[in-house]
């Protein structure tokens, strides 16, 4: 190639990048414009942003434009949010809003965060990665499970990734950027702390900021409900919308609910409607409670009894999950996960563990009761028995309660796990068992017992299947006795003479 070919292209490259810059500057106050500009639509057979998200994004425009910020003075922050049922793109549009700040906003600094790591991890901040490689200015970021940011400018011009825990508060604070935009990004935010809020709030006094806050109202309590539907709802920019809205959400899916719960239910409120439930909350465990376990240390007594729960798959997505548990202890023996697909056709390899697990003799390791899933399980039991084990239980869901309370033996298993959150202690670093733990809903039948939601509504909607907790709340089916029954010391006989 000559040289004055070479020239020929630097020059049209810089050109490019010239125009580029120009385009994006234009578009600094037009956020469905960049979102219209800045992808290869169609994508997915999709023409651009559906109603829900135009809506969301011609507000956003308006309130920027009507903010009209010069670089040098601070503007009122921006506070805006999505309180919907499921299946609206939240994800989708959060990741545009990302990508549209940080490739108009000069040194911007923006933190992301989701009610779970699981959440952050493989839907919230997986959507900005997907979206950033999407846009005309991937090149210009570099992007990877912990930061996004331009390149040559990774100090000032950011946005990451934070776990919301409330003890990670600190991960939020400092954020500030004078002359342009810092923000902040919470999915699922009914079930981010209080603390993680008052400090966010603390980064918004420096430039344009902006704060969003998505989310399904799964509380009636919180900083998303006061800010949604309580006393900060003035000072909010809060669209309520209705999943029958989006041509995204499973039409037939929201039929079934309504037909199963009743529109006016609060599960239906909650995941179809976008209101808060009448009742305190719709999430059965609430996400405190379980990072509270993680942190909590307990000293199980020697005698307490180690129990095993089995939760069995019947193959597919879901795994094949043994957690122990012995008295306050769920932490110390670490769970046996085996994925579905595995024990479709050959369950032999799994029997084998289950097998080894009841024969180990080591000193903490013997199990006093093994509780497996029914529904999947049976055959497992059954071969367990044969082989002579005799501290194996088949546990049926379904079956009635041992507590008129509850509707069958789930709801009891959940509701002795929940109470017994409150002082036990759960691995600190196991986001499945997390996720799995806060992921069920529950509901009142029409004889006031309480009912969990089935691990298929909640594939219906998009949560995984909760085979961890599933398994845990197994080792609550029934009170197992203590391994050894402490011998008692008889006083001496004292001889007074």
């Amino acid at each position: 190639m000559l040289a004055t070919e070479r020239h020929a292209i630097t020059m049209a490259e810089r050109n490019a990048e010239a125009e580029l810059h120009d385009a994006m500057s234009g578009f600094a106050l037009d956020p469905l414009g960049f979102v219209r500009f800045a992808y290869p639509w169609p994508i997915h057979g999709e023409p651009g942003p559906d109603v829900i998200q135009t809506r969301f994004l011609t507000a956003l425009g308006e309130q920027v434009r009507a903010h009209r910020f010069n670089g040098v003075d601070p503007v009122p922050p921006v506070r805006m949010g999505l309180s919907s049922g499921h299946g609206i793109g939240k994800s989708v549009l959060g990741a545009w809003i990302v990508g549209w700040i940080m490739s108009t906003r000069r040194n911007c600094r923006g933190t992301v965060t989701a009610n779970t790591n699981e959440q952050l991890e493989k839907k919230t901040w997986a959507a900005v990665r997907e979206w950033t490689a999407r846009c005309i200015t991937a090149h210009w970021f570099e992007i990877n499970s912990e930061i996004m940011y331009r390149k040559g400018w990774r100090a000032q011009w950011q946005t990451s990734p934070a776990s919301c825990a409330e003890h990670n508060s600190e991960a939020f604070a400092g954020q500030h950027s004078r002359g342009s935009t810092s923000f902040y990004l919470n999915d699922e935010d009914s079930a981010v702390p209080d603390k993680i809020h008052e400090v966010e709030e603390g980064g918004l006094t420096s430039g344009e900021d902006m704060i969003f806050l998505f989310g399904n109202p799964t509380r009636s309590s919180g900083a998303f409900h006061r800010a949604a539907f309580g006393a900060g709802r003035d000072r909010w920019d809060i669209q309520i919308v209705d999943s029958r809205e989006s041509k995204f959400a499973n039409q037939q899916l929201i039929a079934e609910w309504a037909q199963d719960y009743g529109e006016d239910s609060d599960f239906f409120r909650v995941r179809v409607r976008g209101l808060p439930p009448r009742a305190s909350e719709l999430q059965f465990i609430d996400q405190e409670r379980v990072w509270q376990a993680q942190r909590r240390a307990v000293s199980p007594l020697p005698d307490e009894p180690l129990v095993a729960g089995v939760d069995v798959s019947g193959g597919g997505a879901a795994w094949n999950v043994v957690r122990f548990r012995r008295g306050q202890d769920a932490r110390t023996i670490p769970p046996i996960r085996v994925p579905g697909e595995a024990t479709r056709d050959d369950r032999s390899a799994f029997l084998a563990r289950l097998a080894e697990v009841l024969n180990d003799k080591r000193q903490g390791y013997q199990v006093a009761m093994m509780f497996v899933d029914s529904a999947f399980g049976a055959p497992y039991v059954e071969r367990l028995h044969t082989m002579g084990f005799r501290n194996v239980q088949e546990v049926n869901f379904g079956a009635k309660a041992l507590d008129a309370h509850q509707a069958n033996v789930r709801a009891y298993m959940w509701n002795k796990l929940k109470e017994w959150l409150t002082t036990g202690a759960i691995p600190s670093k196991d986001g499945v068992l997390e996720s799995d733990l806060v992921g069920p809903g529950y509901h009142l039948n029409r004889q006031d017992q309480l009912v969990i939601e089935s691990k298929e509504s909640m594939q219906k909607r998009g949560i995984a299947s909760p085979d961890d907790a599933d398994a845990l709340a197994l080792t609550f089916a029934s009170p197992v006795r203590p391994a050894m029954t402490p011998k008692i010391v008889q006083p001496p006989a004292w001889n007074w003479g």
